[in-house]
This record gives C-alpha cells, sequence and structure tokens, in this order.
C-alpha cells in the first residue's frame, strides 16, 4: 500500500464525502426538508464518516488513525440504521436508498480492510 500525504487522497474519504454531498442535497428537499430532529441526525452520521477520517490521519500515527477509522466505520453503521428507517416509514424512495446503502456497505468495506492494514503494519513493526 502507498503512503498517503492527504487524507484526501484516500478512497473511503472520497467515498464519505460523496455521501454527505448526496445526504444535504436529499435534507433540501420534502419530507426530510421539514424534519428537523432526523434531517439533523443523518447529516451529522453522514458527516461524522469524513470528518473523523480527516481528524484521525491529521495525527499522524496509526494507532491514532485506526481509532478514529472505528469511529467513522460507526459512524457508517448508525448513517445506513437512519438510512433504513428514513426508506422504511417512505421518507426516501427506493432508489436513493439503494444507492445510499450501498455506498455506505462500501465504505464500510473498505474502511474495515484499511483498519486491517494498518493493525498489522503496526504488530509487524511491534516484531522489529
Amino acid at each position: 500500500m502507498s503512503k498517503f500525504q492527504r487524507f484526501e487522497d484516500l478512497d473511503i474519504w472520497k467515498i464519505a464525502v460523496s455521501i454527505a454531498v448526496d445526504v444535504y442535497i436529499l435534507c433540501d428537499s420534502e419530507p426530510l426538508k421539514s424534519d428537523w430532529g432526523m434531517k439533523d441526525q443523518i447529516r451529522r452520521a453522514a458527516c461524522s464518516m469524513s470528518d473523523n477520517i480527516a481528524e484521525g490521519f491529521e495525527y499522524n500515527n496509526n494507532p491514532d488513525f485506526i481509532r478514529f477509522l472505528n469511529y467513522a466505520k460507526g459512524s457508517s453503521g448508525e448513517f445506513r440504521n437512519k438510512l433504513i428507517i428514513l426508506y422504511r416509514a417512505f421518507k426516501i424512495n427506493e432508489a436513493v436508498y439503494n444507492d445510499l446503502y450501498a455506498k455506505s456497505i462500501e465504505f464500510s468495506g473498505k474502511t474495515k480492510a484499511l483498519i486491517d492494514y494498518l493493525k498489522k503494519f503496526e504488530a509487524e513493526k511491534k516484531k522489529k
């Protein structure tokens, strides 16, 4: 795996930002536009994914980055849960649900893979 110089170069950050932008656009239309509570919660969960990647990356050490990647992955679960609720309550359509759900699953999988890679790297470093 190559060394990244900026968090903006990470695929998982790009996916997370894409999700957050989609959610902001979604929240600008009804019925979410006037559902202040859910609109705020789903925006926060969506933004938290990329926020945690950015913050963790900037600490410039793998243990902190791993911790923040776990927070980001947790936020993805929170986001997916809210997405499911909105879909089942008929507040978003199936196409929107499927798109955002798929992006969130991709995000979680790639984030988990990066966490595993960094943990392995750190374990190997300790052996030396």
